[in-house]
């Protein structure tokens, strides 16, 4: 779970740096670098429970 929360933030990064570059939708853009940062967070907080 971990990992898969680290793939679906690059995933987001990699997607707002392409809309940020390319200019497309204003807000889009940054609601994408938010939710790439909340995932990330997630990530970090929490451990692995794995035995």
């Amino acid at each position: 779970m971990n990992s898969l929360l680290y793939i679906i933030a690059l995933i987001l990064v990699i997607g707002w740096a392409i809309a940020f570059f390319l200019t497309a939708v204003g807000s889009l853009i940054h609601l994408l670098l938010v939710l790439a940062v909340i995932a990330f967070l997630f990530g970090v907080i929490r451990k692995p429970t794995a035995v």
